[in-house]
């Protein structure tokens, strides 16, 4: 059961669609400017756990050691969970998941955001099972505002004319030691989830009519994009066929 938190000052629906991947490098960049706490420590959980159970909500993100084979995948190293002005971060990987956190995502009072967040459940019940209350997955919402962009980046982008940095995505979460710039992405992440949520519940979400004809259309353009990619690599292999055979 999700519970959707609408404020009571709604604002006219002025989002864009897409953004482009060009016009989003050229915005400024702003990243959580908040309170920071590592929990690597057993006896360090009681206190996070303690003041996140006080939230109405929350923004959650995880993240993993990058793997570049194919097939190989690697644990959740890191939970992050956000308000707007602290930030916790889980390091799964010396504590594994506490029972006191994995309840969090149990607990229907609470509403948790996230982007992508059935990976990111499924990352976190491989270490501790529960199960997933009140947990809001953005890419399942924004449409209805008429967002058709599902990156957190772009979805950002499009929400406050602004730009998170990934430059830390692809670094080891595995380390012994978080460094002060993966501390600092990893926390905006999280909180940049929250913002997003919060944007929406204060927006006015287009009519249910119009955001269908937009996803609709959005379908029909990538089956024609796909279409068009496969007759061009199929026009590409007749073309290599006829030469090998003229050779």
């Amino acid at each position: 059961m999700h519970v959707f938190f609408r404020f009571y000052c709604v604002k006219t629906n002025n989002f864009i669609h897409r953004i482009a991947k060009d016009l989003v490098h050229w915005l400024p960049i702003t990243q959580f400017d908040g309170e920071v706490f590592v929990i690597d420590q057993a006896e360090q959980v009681s206190e996070a756990v303690s003041y996140l159970r006080r939230q109405k909500m929350v923004g959650v993100d995880t993240e993993s050691r990058p793997s570049f084979k194919r097939g190989v995948h690697y644990p959740t190293a890191l939970l992050q969970i956000a308000t707007e002005k602290r930030c916790y971060l889980f390091r799964l990987s010396a504590i594994g998941l506490p029972d006191s956190v994995a309840e969090l995502f149990s607990n229907n009072d609470i509403i948790k955001v996230g982007l992508a967040f059935k990976d990111d459940l499924n990352g976190l019940r491989r270490l501790t099972d529960f199960t997933p209350r009140n947990c809001i997955d953005l890419q399942s919402i924004v449409g209805q505002y008429g967002i058709l962009d599902l990156g957190l980046q772009k979805i950002f982008a499009i929400c406050f004319g602004k730009k998170i940095s990934k430059s830390q995505q692809l670094t080891n979460w595995e380390n012994v030691v978080l460094t002060p710039e993966q501390a600092r992405y990893a926390s905006t992440d999280a909180w940049a989830t929250l913002l997003i949520y919060k944007e929406l519940m204060q927006t006015q979400p287009l009519p249910h009519e119009e955001a269908e004809a937009l996803r609709l259309a959005e379908h029909e353009a990538q089956c024609r994009h796909q279409q068009e990619v496969m007759e061009a690599r199929a026009k590409q292999q007749n073309t290599e066929t006829a030469k090998s055979y003229r050779t």
